[in-house]
């Protein structure tokens, strides 16, 4: 089996079990406190491959993007973690803007996709693309047909009110995938009709959940009919056997790029550096689907799961992820959905 070679401050250091059968010696930092934002099944994967691969332990937590940026802002006199791993690319753009990151270039930059690249370069290097992935509308088709409603084709559709009751998404302060849904109707419809296409819809949602991925976990278990998720996600429960369609809006959609940064002044520095090599490793990113990961990677030599959604049939729209990205915007965004849309009763 072939050997790779991981970069750490203190020179290359060997490829290990999983890559070649040699345990490597262990570097200077022997710990790693990772925050990890995409699902469990994936962040259990990358901690099990990354001991296995460094001998470094990792002590891991998983939140949501909102609540993982929220907490490095609250550490940032005394940063407790090294590396933020996954999630939606807007609040590592926004963590870089606000110095909580550090730039690094990883030696497997290169090799990336060049989407991957782009926002590294937006970031300054304090942030890079490891996977992408599409919004869209799942919807659970026996809810649907027993409740004799149409399938939503448009993101229109979902503020009429034969679906009062029906819709669940995020809350964009806690999600990163809810606020990529925010912004995404911003570019869209344009900010006013945005913020009005929300409060109709407002009527229809049965629950803004914390966790971006949550509403279609609860489409598959019957619990609502429509959610507004990643398509990747929702491709996890259609995988699973459950009955979920997926759509892809008329009008067009937004995308991630998932991302992953150093912490500023974490506490193991070179374990942060060797980790992130790690994830940009065309072999680990491969091992997504063993986890029911359906993202695209941003190695341009990793292979896709064959049931990831196809980006280049879905109508995506120039999304602008500098500017959603701001830290200005962000808070601006924010503000105004909690003042004109979440103060509304239902």
């Amino acid at each position: 089996m072939r050997r790779r070679q991981f970069l750490a401050v203190s020179g290359a250091v060997a490829a290990t079990a999983a890559f070649g059968g040699v345990r490597p010696a262990v570097a200077q930092d022997s710990e790693l406190v990772l925050y990890c934002s995409p699902q469990i099944e994936w962040c259990q994967l990358m901690v099990e491959e990354f001991e296995k691969a460094t001998g470094i332990k990792v002590a891991m937590t998983r939140k949501s993007s909102g609540e993982t940026f929220a907490q490095i802002k609250a550490e940032a006199r005394n940063p407790k973690g090294d590396v933020w791993w996954g999630g939606t690319g807007d609040p590592h753009l926004q963590a870089a803007e606000e110095d909580l990151t550090e730039e690094y270039m990883s030696s497997a930059f290169d090799g990336l996709h060049d989407w991957a690249k782009r926002q590294a370069a937006t970031a300054n290097n304090r942030t890079v693309g490891i996977y992408a992935g599409a919004l869209g509308i799942g919807y659970n088709s026996e809810l649907l047909a027993q409740a004799g409603l149409p399938a939503p084709e448009c993101w229109a559709d979902l503020a009429k009110p034969i679906y009062k009751g029906e819709v669940q998404i995020a809350n964009p302060n806690s999600s990163g995938t809810s606020y990529t849904t925010l912004a995404t109707l911003v570019q869209v419809f344009g900010e006013d009709e945005a913020f009005e296409f929300l409060k109709k819809m407002h009527a229809n949602v049965n629950q803004y959940t914390k966790s971006g991925s949550a509403p279609i976990k609860a489409a598959a278990r019957g619990e609502t009919t429509i959610a507004i998720v990643f398509q990747h996600d929702m491709v996890t429960q259609k995988v699973a056997g459950f009955p979920i369609e997926i759509v892809s809006p008329c009008e067009g959609t937004g995308f991630e790029i998932g991302s992953m940064s150093i912490i500023k002044d974490g506490p193991n520095p070179e374990a942060a550096r060797r980790f992130y090599d790690f994830a940009l490793d065309k072999d680990i990113q491969e091992m997504a689907a063993g986890a029911k990961a359906y993202q695209v990677p941003s190695n341009a030599g990793a292979s896709p799961p064959p049931q990831a959604p196809k980006l280049e049939q879905i109508k995506l729209i120039d999304y602008d992820f500098k500017e959603f990205g701001s830290s200005e915007t962000r808070r601006r965004l924010l503000k105004r959905w909690d003042d004109e849309v979440n103060s509304l009763p239902r």
